[in-house]
């Protein structure tokens, strides 16, 4: 298998609940180990945003590829579920958008709002600076981000998630290394890998503090909630077009210090993978590369 026509960040994946989703640029392949053991393997061509000339535009495929990559997550995160428990719940149509914009209204409450309130509150009570409100609100919401992700990363289930997510990373590293995808092979590979949302969820953090310090005081604490909003989606622009930057310059030394806090903060998301799960992610991944490349597959 060459990496002739890799054209990053083409080849991504996520995490499932005993699963792994490996995206390319026209199909997707969904792996499953169900509780007998058997590997199931569900494909899906991508259709709509995705694949859209708006997700091949600079800055504006950063909006696009993460509210396509949400929804396609959350679907398939329920069929891994469905998986285990042999039931067979869907969410698509209005379920899946409702239970997108719940969880985007959530997290923007949490890591956005709430750190913004707070840091105004400081400001009031304490007199400081603009310029010091906006590195408070920022440390607040990083508290927060790293917080979560190491609470969350405590419980048992969580801690499996993040076991395919640490295979998923080596297997894309071993197929961008022009190595054989085994388990065996795949194992040597690194758990950490440039473009990884959890990398991402930092960037966004960092140039949060940027942004809204250059905005600088603003007349009230509800204009100033109200800009954070308004703004995140000019946040997550930047901060895609910033990691796909640093993710295709890593042969530079300069950028590759730049990656450093970004693939830290994957040791939160990522735990070594045995051979059994690194099977499944392996699985996932090959059948998505036969579908994006069948003429290549059939010579």
């Amino acid at each position: 298998m060459s990496t002739d026509k890799l054209k990053l960040p083409n080849y991504g994946g996520q995490a499932l609940i005993e699963g792994v989703l490996m995206r390319g640029t026209k199909f997707l392949a969904a792996a499953f180990r169900d509780p007998a053991g058997e590997i199931h393997i569900q494909t899906e061509k991508l259709q709509g945003l995705y694949t859209s000339k708006i997700a091949k535009w600079p800055f504006f495929r950063g909006l696009v590829i993460m509210w396509d990559a949400i929804g396609l997550g959350t679907k398939y995160l329920t069929i891994s579920a469905n998986y285990q428990t042999g039931e067979d719940e869907k969410i698509e149509g209005p379920a899946l958008f409702g239970t997108l914009l719940f969880s985007f209204a959530l997290a923007i409450g949490l890591f956005f709002l709430a750190p913004a309130g707070v840091a105004a509150l400081f400001q009031k009570w304490l007199s400081i600076t603009p310029f010091l409100t906006n590195m408070i609100e920022g440390l607040i919401r990083l508290v927060l981000v790293i917080g979560y992700i190491w609470g969350v990363g405590k419980m048992a289930d969580i801690r499996r998630v993040f076991t395919y997510h640490g295979a998923e990373h080596k297997t894309i590293n071993a197929f961008e290394a022009g190595a054989e995808l085994t388990p065996e092979v795949v194992s040597k590979f690194s758990l950490q890998h440039p473009r990884c949302g959890t990398g991402f969820i930092l960037i966004l953090v960092i140039f949060s503090v940027i942004l809204f310090t250059i905005i600088g005081p603003l007349p009230n604490v509800a204009i100033r909630l109200v800009s954070r909003v308004v703004l995140l989606p000019v946040l997550i622009m930047v901060a895609y077009e910033y990691m796909r930057f640093v993710a295709n310059h890593l042969d530079n030394s300069f950028i590759r210090v730049l990656a450093i806090p970004g693939m830290a903060m994957q040791k939160l998301t990522t735990n070594e993978p045995d051979l059994k799960v690194l099977e499944v992610a392996i699985a996932a991944f090959k059948k998505m590369y036969e579908l994006e490349n069948p003429v290549k597959n059939e010579e």
